[in-house]
């Protein structure tokens, strides 16, 4: 098998531990695979290199932080290259340029356009475990770029597609995909397998095991994902097509987001083109409007209901004021103390009554839902945050998850 293995900074955080990921790699070695490494920094590394740019800038430009912050990576793949060959298994390490990432133009925030697979495939022939420094590319003008949070899940996969790898291994701190967080709810489950879509859901809606651009891409790529931890040999959990699972469960879990706000716009004037105005210049903001409900208009004004993430709040509040000033709007408010609770599963498509089940769920437990949303496979329902936990163990136990 070809298999690629991605290992984050908490599996590298130091020179043990690193030295553990080598014993985990010369294993898959010995059984017969060929392989190829992707490694993200040592822990705290990162911050240890913002830290030095800080102290002689406020606002570095960008370009200099790729450079800056892509040599954490190569740190650890040459480290990891030295101890797998000193080990008897010949290794090379690579830079994200050597391996042939070719990225757009966007420091700090990379998207990958293309690899060049031809340098790691000529490795592979050689009998070389190839270790690459993950989280980094180059653009087309040969500047070092950076592929911004979860780059390195984001490599390996895209390693994984560009040279037809049978399996991607990412190995972090967690066992694998959970009913729900175990933390919450100790009667959660570790998942055999879960579908691409679902994984998408569960990772937009606040899981955070993987980042949505990883999944995304190995959805596109069709590449078969698994997440499982570095620190046991337990079996992790398999993300791939839905076809590929057998029988698909009615729900897979259950996902908190307590990084969620509510804005309320009250005596919005009722003119056509108003809402598109007010959601085209957020969007303009980069700003990620989720739930929206609009009331109907009365007396020449209606009211709009929306929810962007917590961290946007202070952009959004400043778009909003805009159109106050304007007398566009006639008041706001914001609701920081909410968060937003969701059932999530490929067998929804094809059973019914599961959106009454989750709805009863939170009555039985007097909870009341504030804002409602559901997608084929998902029911999201923003309720008080102090009710979060609670809801979170009622619908894993209405469902039956544990069993």
């Amino acid at each position: 098998m070809l298999i690629v293995q991605k290992f984050g900074g908490t599996s590298v955080g130091d020179l043990e531990r690193i030295q553990n990921v080598a014993n985990r790699v010369s294993e898959s070695k010995k059984a017969g695979n060929d392989v190829v490494v992707v490694v993200s920094a040592m822990s705290g590394e990162t911050n240890k290199l913002l830290g030095y740019a800080e102290y002689f800038s406020s606002n570095p430009a960008r370009a200099e932080m790729d450079m800056l912050l892509s040599s954490g990576e190569r740190v650890t793949a040459s480290l990891l290259a030295i101890a797998l060959s000193e080990m008897g298994f010949p290794a090379t390490a690579m830079s994200g340029r050597k391996a042939g990432i070719l990225t757009d133009e966007s420091h700090t925030k990379a998207r990958i356009e293309d690899i060049n697979p031809h340098a790691m495939k000529e490795l592979l022939k050689a009998g070389k475990i190839i270790v690459v420094a993950g989280f980094q590319g180059v653009n087309k003008n040969g500047d070092v770029t950076t592929l911004g949070r979860g780059g390195s899940d984001l490599s390996a996969v895209a390693i994984a597609g560009a040279i037809g790898a049978d399996l991607c291994e990412i190995y972090t701190d967690v066992s694998g995909i959970y009913t729900t967080d175990p933390r919450i709810e100790p009667k959660a489950k570790k998942l055999d397998k879960i579908s691409y879509d679902e994984m998408l859901e569960l990772a937009s809606l606040g899981a955070k095991v993987l980042q949505n651009r990883s999944v995304e891409m190995a959805k596109k790529l069709n590449v078969n994902l698994v997440t499982r931890t570095s620190f046991s040999n337990e079996e992790g959990t398999l993300i791939t097509k839905e076809e590929n699972i057998m029988e698909s469960p009615l729900v897979s879990g259950i996902a908190l987001d307590r990084n969620q706000t509510r804005i309320s716009l009250m005596g919005v004037i009722d003119r056509p083109g108003i809402a598109s105005d007010i959601f085209n210049k957020l969007a303009e903001n980069d700003i990620n409007v989720d739930m929206i409900i609009q009331n109907k208009a009365h007396d020449g004004a209606t009211n709009i209901d929306f929810t962007v993430p917590l961290n946007d709040l202070n952009d959004a509040k400043s778009v909003v004021d805009g159109f106050v000033k304007s007398g566009e709007i006639k008041a706001d408010s914001y609701n920081e103390d909410i968060c937003k609770v969701s059932v999530v599963g490929v067998g929804m498509k094809s059973h019914a009554g599961v959106a009454a089940l989750a709805f009863s769920t939170m009555a039985d437990n007097n909870i009341n839902i504030n804002m409602i949303s559901t997608s084929e496979i998902k029911i999201s329902m923003v309720i008080d945050e102090k009710y979060a936990e609670l809801a979170v163990r009622g619908l894993h136990d209405a469902y039956e998850l544990d069993k």
